[in-house]
């Protein structure tokens, strides 16, 4: 499920980005955007921080999972990042968020708190965004530098020692699988539209998530594992599609003082409409049949 769009409940695919790609792509000069189209929300974001000494302590993983536990209730809102027809840059939007954004909201909110208390700030958290949204944590103003696909955040993300990938150590299975969710449904795209030289590096990109090797969970396996698994882990829900498994929609591990272990989502409005602690990881996975199980990342720092 592409982050483009963020990774809604089976409306998305997740991804990454680029590989080769033309000459006059690679030549883009970075550019910014002005503060009130990459950053909104300020008024939850300053709520959030009115709060955050009490996580400040935490482990990041737990940090997370409070952050996003604050986040319950904040209204699901699709596209946010289609900012602009050209420029890719570092956003957040605090005021509605789905799938994607809302675990790479927490997350960065949660990292922001390692700073000085005085550098609690959008800009700050932006950057945290950054380190997580782009390959190699560095956005250069091309859309192709954006992680799209969930797996291929994983592998990046996993590979720089921010997360840790879990999922074979849980019992990983290895799948076929495909992505192709945004060549070809490329029109969706707000920068894809209006650069229609776009799609064939991201075709380049999809092609090369396809070609690595992938694991999943399946479903039937999660109860067994579900004590393995902690408050503020990384769940990518994994998906059949045509034959093949794929990335359809993610969200964060809660564990309540119960100690059963919810999933915790932005909910699309055919649901909830808004980030919700949900029931049980693996009861959640039973409820739709084309959930075929989980990958698992959990942060590191």
């Amino acid at each position: 499920m592409p982050a483009t769009v963020a990774f809604f409940r089976r409306l998305l695919p997740i991804a990454l980005l680029l590989l080769p790609v033309s000459a006059s792509v690679l030549r883009a000069e970075p550019a910014s955007l002005p503060f009130e189209t990459v950053f909104k929300g300020r008024k939850h974001f300053d709520a959030l921080v009115a709060q955050a000494d009490k996580w400040k302590g935490l482990p990041i993983g737990e940090r997370t999972a409070a952050v996003g536990r604050a986040l319950v209730g904040t209204p699901y809102k699709s596209y946010t990042l289609e900012i602009d027809d050209r420029v890719e840059a570092p956003s957040a939007n605090f005021d509605g968020l789905d799938c994607w954004t809302f675990f790479e909201v927490s997350l960065a909110f949660a990292r922001m708190l390692d700073e000085p208390r005085d550098q609690w700030t959008p800009q700050t958290l932006l950057k945290k965004i950054e380190l997580d949204r782009y390959r190699g944590g560095e956005c250069n103003g091309s859309y192709l530098c954006r992680l799209h696909y969930l797996e291929d955040w994983l592998h990046d993300n996993d590979r720089r020692g921010l997360v840790k990938d879990l999922t074979r150590d849980l019992g990983g299975e290895r799948a076929a699988h495909d992505a192709i969710e945004m060549t070809r449904n490329w029109k969706g795209y707000r920068y894809m539209r209006c650069n229609p030289d776009l799609r064939k590096g991201i075709a380049q990109m999809e092609a090369r998530v396809a070609s690595e090797s992938f694991f999943y969970i399946p479903k039937s396996a999660v109860p067994a594992i579900e004590n393995k698994i902690q408050s503020g882990d990384v769940i990518a829900i994994c998906s059949h599609d045509s034959g093949v498994i794929g990335t359809s929609h993610v969200g964060l591990a809660y564990r309540t003082s119960d100690g059963v272990l919810h999933f915790m989502h932005a909910s699309s409005p055919r649901n909830y409409g808004k980030v919700t602690l949900d029931q049980r990881l693996s009861g959640y996975l039973e409820k739709y049949r084309s959930d075929a199980g989980i990958m698992v990342a959990r942060p590191v720092r």
